[in-house]
């Protein structure tokens, strides 16, 4: 029953911030690149109910998250490729979505397959995210002038993906050894990871919802 309620509250994050993503269409002056979290939170809604559902039915879910994971880590790629300033870091990043790419595909479809969990690029993807993220942080840091950092779309973003992808590598970088591991364990590991992605797309959530105004109330 609890893993139950986890998944409705994933569920129910990812249509939280689909909504809220949304508004960014009719925010004025708004960064472009929010605009294509609309689609693909629509997809992963989609992937995620499909995979649950599936789960319940006693389906097999890991071919379509395996695809799925190239497409998210490619798309958190393009993302902070978008958001980093230095050109020439923008260029690298580019360059890591096509061979990335490359890379993860070649290795689910034939050095880990497509039934077992790809850990080696799952892992490679956490180290790289991270380290993005940890750049835009130190761009921040070079600018000479006040930045109110909540109402910065990116910075929630970084630190939605920064917070998730450090907490993630150490459980799903062992995840072929961690399913030998007892039920017990597993289920906690499960759960934590079910939190870790709430806390991401409420990030996401916030970086949407940041920009608007509100009115000031008449006093």
């Amino acid at each position: 029953m609890a893993d139950m309620y986890l998944i409705i509250t994933i569920l129910l994050s990812i249509i939280i911030s689909f909504a809220a993503s949304l508004t960014v269409y009719f925010q004025p002056k708004g960064d472009a690149y929010l605009k294509l979290f609309t689609p693909f939170l629509l997809v992963t809604l989609l992937v995620e109910s499909a995979s649950n559902l599936g789960l319940v039915r006693g389906k097999d879910n890991s071919t379509m998250y395996n695809f799925f994971s190239v497409l998210e880590f490619s798309f958190y790629f393009f993302i902070l490729g978008e958001i980093v300033k230095g050109g020439f870091a923008k260029k690298c990043v580019r360059a890591i979505i096509w061979i990335y790419g490359a890379v993860s595909l070649g290795n689910i479809i034939f050095i880990q397959k497509l039934s077992g969990f790809p850990s080696l690029t799952y892992a490679l993807g956490c180290l790289l995210i991270v380290a993005i993220c940890i750049y835009y942080f130190f761009e921040l840091f070079q600018i000479s002038q006040s930045v109110p950092l909540v109402r910065q779309p990116a910075f929630w973003i970084c630190s939605g993906l920064l917070f998730f992808y450090c907490c993630s590598f150490p459980i799903f970088g062992p995840m072929n050894f961690i399913a030998v591991l007892p039920p017990v364990i597993r289920q906690n590991l499960v759960a934590i990871i079910d939190i870790m992605n709430v806390l991401l797309y409420s990030s996401f959530t916030i970086a949407f919802l940041c920009r608007l105004r509100t009115r000031k109330s008449m006093s």
